[in-house]
């Protein structure tokens, strides 16, 4: 059983909004930090970017996505829920979720496509639990399938021209059906952050 909060296991949809940083508007990439919310906007989860000192912020501003970064997720009463880890690739980004014991739970993996956004969600053995297809066109888009069928869609919402222009700052809408497991709807929600930090995330220059 995974330790995520009921609505977490249950919400038809929740938001991933991801908490301003002001340094932005400098052009400083400062670590991501993520408040999950219900539809009336109460908070149940978190999720904050580990990577600190120096290094960490060299990183960030020289490599963009694909550096090697952790992401933790954490309930309302701060306690440790998951974790998601990106390892250091230059192609066919991946995001590993592991549980609060650091075993793995699934990943998300890019796959290779023509002229469109690819990524298939995998559980702890590589088999393939869902897949996420969508053509380069629809930029703010996300659905995920099983066997033909939409089970899951991520969609970016418009954040407001300033914001969009001068910050990363980024909002999603997560929406699952009834057809997803527990499991599946937590990959889901890390892959929300795998869609921001590989699409949406100012890339180094």
């Amino acid at each position: 059983m995974i330790p995520v909060p009921p609505e977490v296991q249950s919400a038809p949809e929740l938001y991933v909004r991801q908490r301003r940083e002001m340094a932005e508007l400098f052009g400083f990439e400062s670590r991501n930090k993520y408040a999950i919310c219900t539809t009336d906007k109460r908070e149940v989860a978190f999720a904050a970017e580990q990577q600190k000192g120096f290094l960490g912020a060299l990183a960030r501003q020289f490599f963009g996505h694909w550096r090697t970064f952790s992401i933790s997720f954490f309930g309302a009463d701060r306690q440790p829920l998951f974790s998601a880890v990106h390892p250091f690739r230059w192609f066919f980004q991946r995001l590993e979720v592991l549980d609060a014991q650091g075993r793995l739970l699934g990943v998300v993996q890019q796959r290779w496509a023509w002229l469109r956004k690819s990524f298939d969600v995998l559980d702890a053995q590589g088999n393939v639990l869902l897949e996420m297809r969508s053509p380069i066109f629809s930029i703010w888009k996300f659905p995920f399938t099983r066997g033909g069928s939409e089970v899951a869609t991520i969609e970016k919402k418009w954040s407001g021209a300033l914001t969009e222009l001068f910050t990363d700052k980024d909002n999603f809408r997560v929406r699952f059906t009834p057809a997803l497991s527990a499991l599946e709807r937590v990959l889901v929600l890390a892959a929300a952050l795998f869609v921001d930090l590989q699409y949406f995330e100012r890339k180094a220059e």
